[in-house]
């Protein structure tokens, strides 16, 4: 029998359900900027700019990227094999891969419908390839109960208590909340206190959004009110966008909730609207040629137009976004800086950490040098025995650091607001206050473990949060004591990317498969 043929006007339940999806990403965003508009403060003067036009310095000559060299002979073959043969030409299309991969940014602005992934629900199992982390042991707490009744402290317990009383979201089991298809490298919170909102951006540029205000029982009345053949079982509401070609990095969002700024190894940062699903492009390289990978980001608390970046090679930049020219880059260390923070007080001030072992404390209100020479003065600086990963300031001058010495340092700078531009910090000054005993070794397929403080705790108390490798995200005050291990059933891989709410104690946790871990 010949096909029937529908009637053009009528939507297929594909269309229906692909429109509706769209309606209610949008109706999400536009509830964040109200959420954003009942956040924002009453503007402030603006400061008169100066006149002196800055100039950016020459771009750093770098080699082509080879692909890493692995030895014939260890491996048994001769040289001049079809096995041998074979393996050049691996290695050689494993070059022209990453190569190609450079050349994949998106230029210019993105729209609500150019990032949007449709019908996008990542709830499948697991199937990363976890390996063997030295020293991990899954689901074994090393912070128990018994470590809080034993405190003597009352304070501390009191805190102690509190902190360890975070319950893991019970909307959904964490195996069901595949925020991104690929591995998690960044997440962060929308400031509003009212409504908890997660992003988390992952390897190959996505970038999904969780609501945690909406219960399984909302969720699924709404899926019902969509479409009556909907399955009884809800799933979580997330919203898939396609942000950056490249692993996202790092988020940054301004204290009013209005935009999310996103920064990716494709080179470039996009300042997200919240209200009007656009995209914006504020940084990237003056030719499409230059490859500048960017590993994390921050605004000036002071200023916010003023952008400050790190990169994998070693550069460290200050931008204007109001004047595309209006840019500095230097070079800091030959190695790649792993992360950087400035004080949120004194944003003159910024700590970087790097490859090279070293954290350095530098001062951006003097700068030394001429062109490629030129470079922030170094105020100090802290030798670890292996690379420092990440290097985060809190705003009583703290400066917490990650390394895979297995160690969490943390350093105390509570004058840095008395510092003249040129002062230098000793070897005494630079020693950590505390170093807390910690398995940081990721290996290949777990994000690296980085330290982040709440920027501005309701309680007034500094304590930032990190990933623990036995499937845990730990919890610490500035003195080095630990507050918390906080975990929880369903949890299956190491929620490696940790991140506090900025005023709620509200922490979330990203894994290498994509799934979330809140805790609330």
């Amino acid at each position: 029998m010949a096909p029937v043929k529908k009637d053009k006007a009528e939507m297929s339940a594909f269309e229906r359900k692909r429109l509706e999806n769209i309606a209610a990403n949008q109706a999400m965003l536009k509830d964040l900027s109200t959420h954003a508009e009942k956040m924002m403060p009453a503007p402030a003067a603006r400061p008169k700019k100066s006149t002196a036009t800055k100039k950016r310095a020459a771009p750093v000559q770098r080699e082509t990227t080879r692909a890493t060299r692995t030895s014939s002979r260890l491996a048994g073959l001769e040289a001049d094999s079809e096995t041998a043969k074979r393996k050049a030409e691996v290695e050689y299309e494993f070059t022209q891969e990453q190569a190609k991969a450079k050349r994949l940014r998106v230029s210019g602005d993105l729209n609500f419908s150019d990032i949007v992934v449709e019908g996008k629900k990542y709830n499948k199992d697991d199937n990363f390839l976890v390996g063997i982390m030295r020293g991990a042991k899954p689901n074994f707490r090393t912070f128990t109960e018994d470590d809080i009744k034993e405190t003597t402290d009352e304070g501390l317990k009191g805190l102690r208590e509190r902190m360890s009383g975070l319950e893991l979201y019970e909307g959904f089991d964490p195996s069901q909340i595949k925020i991104t298809p690929e591995r998690i490298y960044a997440l962060g919170f929308h400031p509003s206190p009212d409504k908890p909102l997660v992003f988390a951006g992952d390897k190959l540029g996505n970038m999904g959004i969780f609501d945690a205000s909406q219960t399984p029982a909302e969720v699924k009345a709404e899926d019902n009110d969509d479409d009556e053949e909907e399955a009884d079982t809800p799933e979580p509401a997330i919203t898939a966008m396609k942000l950056h070609s490249r692993t996202i990095t790092s988020f940054v969002f301004p204290p009013d909730g209005n935009h999310l700024y996103s920064a990716s190894y494709d080179s470039s940062v996009r300042k997200f609207d919240l209200q009007k699903g656009v995209a914006v492009e504020v940084f990237a390289p003056e030719s499409t040629d230059e490859d500048m990978p960017i590993s994390s980001i921050a605004i000036s608390p002071t200023d916010p137009n003023i952008l400050l970046l790190s990169t994998l090679e070693g550069t460290f930049g200050r931008h204007d976004m109001r004047t595309p020219s209006d840019t500095e880059i230097w070079q800091l260390t030959d190695k790649k800086i792993g992360g950087f923070s400035v004080h949120p007080l004194y944003p003159y001030l910024v700590a970087t950490a790097s490859l090279d072992r070293m954290l350095k404390i530098w001062d951006l209100r003097n700068i030394k040098g001429k062109g490629d020479d030129a470079m922030p003065s170094l105020l100090g600086e802290h030798v670890s025995r292996l690379s420092v990963s990440h290097a985060s300031w809190s705003a009583a001058g703290h400066v917490a650091t990650s390394s895979y010495d297995d160690t969490i340092k943390i350093y105390s700078f509570p004058d840095a607001g008395s510092w003249d531009a040129g002062h230098e910090l000793d070897d005494k000054a630079m020693e950590p206050s505390a170093t807390i005993r910690h398995n940081n070794q990721t290996g290949r397929w777990v994000t690296i473990l980085k330290p982040q403080w709440q920027e501005r705790p309701d309680d007034g108390i500094q304590k930032f949060a990190i990933g623990n490798m036995n499937r845990f995200v730990d919890v610490f005050s500035a003195d080095g004591e630990q507050l918390a291990q906080l975990g929880g059933e369903g949890i299956t891989a190491v929620p490696a990317v940790a991140q506090f709410h900025p005023t709620k104690d509200w922490v979330a946790g990203g894994t290498a498969s994509g799934k979330l871990c809140l805790w609330m």
